[in-house]
């Protein structure tokens, strides 16, 4: 069991997506709640001051381009 959550962990990646248009603690929490409930994500990390989000995700569940759409969805702009 302890070899498969290795394997799972060491599977993941990580993308820092620029994220513009958050002006608040709020818009932050929004981003976060967004991508964490994308199946295949496994933590979300946003930051307002530096506006972006930094993302672990399985891709074999999850692209990037799903995630940085979801965020669109949301509201937000994803620089290409």
């Amino acid at each position: 069991m302890a070899l498969d959550m290795a394997a799972n962990r060491a599977s993941l990646e990580t993308l820092t997506l620029p994220v513009q248009g958050m002006t608040c603690g709020g818009c932050s929490a929004a981003v976060t709640r967004v991508l964490s409930g994308i199946p295949g994500v496994a933590e979300a990390t946003v930051s307002l001051p530096q506006a972006q989000a930094t993302v672990r995700f399985d891709p074999q569940r999850v692209t990037a381009g799903q995630l940085a759409a979801a965020v669109r969805d949301a509201g937000y702009e994803v620089p290409a």
